[in-house]
C-alpha cells in the first residue's frame, strides 16, 4: 500500500523503524524482534541505510525479507551522498519490481573519514534532488523525506529550513518523518510553521523511548542533538540504576505517544533500535493496535 494512502486514513499510523545488523547474532535477534511487533500490525517498517551508503546491501537483503515473509508495508531508506544515478535507479527498480511502492529519500550523513568529500558527479547534492529524480523515473512510488521539530543540525536559519523542505514537497514528497523529539510542543509547533509555509503533506512523529544514560548520551552528541526537557533530566538524574532509567524513558514516550494520538497526529513513528520492548509495552500500555 502506498504510504500516502496510509495516512490519508482516518486512524493515526503507527509504523516502526529497523536498521540491517552487523552480525549474524544481530539478524537473528532483529527477526526475533520483528516477531514480536509484527502482531502490532503496524501500518508499515522502514529500514535505514548507513553513514554514506555503508549498508547497502545489508539494506536490500534486509527489505526485500521483511516483504517476503512478513507482507507489511515496508519502506526502504535510500540516500543520496554516495549513490550515482543509477545506482539508484538500480536499486529502486528493483525494488519496484518486488511490489515495494514507497521510498524515504535522504541525503544521508557524509563519510566521516573522507576529508574534502564530494558526491560523485553523476550523484546528487541534496535530498531535493533525489526527490525529483525518483519523481521522474518512479512516477507511482510514494516519497517520504525527513523533518526536524528541533531544527536541522546544518541549518541555523529556521525560516530557510521551512523554506527547503517546503522546496522537497513541492518536487515530488508525500509525506514527512521527522526525527525524534522528547518535547510534543516541538513538534506541533514544526507542524504549524510548516502550515504557515504551506506545507499541507502528512506530518509523521518521530519517537524514540530513552533507553539508559549511554543513549542518551550518544543522543545529544549527535549532528541533529536532541534536546533533553528538565523534567526528563531530573528523572534520569535521580534514577538508583539504568533499568530505572529504561522505565523513564517509556514512561515519557507513552505520555508523548499518548498525547499525540489524542491530537490525532497523521503518524507515529517509533525508533525501535532494533529492540521490541519498549515499543511493545507502550502498545500495551496505550491499548494501541
Amino acid at each position: 500500500m502506498l504510504m500516502k494512502e496510509i495516512l490519508n486514513q482516518d486512524r493515526t499510523s503507527l509504523s516502526f523503524e529497523f536498521f540491517p545488523p552487523k552480525t549474524d547474532r544481530g539478524w537473528q535477534r532483529l527477526f526475533e524482534n520483528i516477531a514480536e511487533l509484527a502482531p502490532l500490525k503496524p501500518s508499515s517498517v522502514s529500514v535505514t541505510y548507513g553513514a554514506g551508503g555503508t549498508t547497502r546491501s545489508q539494506t536490500h537483503e534486509l527489505v526485500m525479507r521483511i516483504q517476503r515473509e512478513t507482507g507489511i508495508t515496508v519502506v526502504p531508506h535510500q540516500t543520496c551522498v554516495a549513490a550515482s544515478r543509477d545506482d539508484v535507479k538500480t536499486i529502486l527498480s528493483q525494488y519496484q519490481q518486488c511490489g515495494i511502492k514507497n521510498v524515504l529519500a535522504l541525503r544521508g550523513d557524509r563519510p566521516l573519514d573522507v576529508e574534502n568529500w564530494a558526491p560523485p558527479a553523476d550523484g546528487f547534492h541534496y535530498a531535493i534532488d533525489l526527490v525529483r529524480f525518483i519523481r521522474h523515473h518512479f512516477p507511482t512510488m510514494s516519497i517520504g523525506v525527513a523533518g526536524f521539530p528541533e531544527g536541522h543540525p546544518e541549518m541555523p536559519n529556521r525560516l530557510l529550513e521551512i523554506d527547503y523542505l517546503k522546496q522537497k514537497v513541492d518536487a515530488g514528497a508525500d509525506y514527512i518523518v521527522t526525527q525524534l523529539f522528547f518535547d510534543n510542543r516541538d513538534f506541533y509547533d514544526f507542524c504549524q510553521r510548516c502550515e504557515l509555509a504551506g506545507i499541507t503533506v502528512p506530518i509523521v512523529a518521530g519517537i524514540m523511548p530513552l533507553r539508559n544514560r549511554q543513549g542518551m548520551t550518544r543522543m545529544a552528541e549527535l549532528a541533529a542533538g536532541a534536546r533533553f526537557p528538565a523534567e526528563l533530566l531530573r528523572r534520569v538524574n535521580s534514577a538508583a540504576d539504568e533499568q530505572e532509567v529504561e522505565q523513564i524513558g517509556i514512561d515519557w514516550a507513552t505520555e508523548q505517544v499518548r498525547d499525540l494520538v489524542a491530537n490525532k497526529v497523521r503518524g507515529i513513528h517509533f525508533y525501535t533500535l532494533n529492540n521490541a520492548v519498549a515499543t511493545r509495552e507502550i502498545f500495551a500500555r496505550l491499548g494501541l493496535r
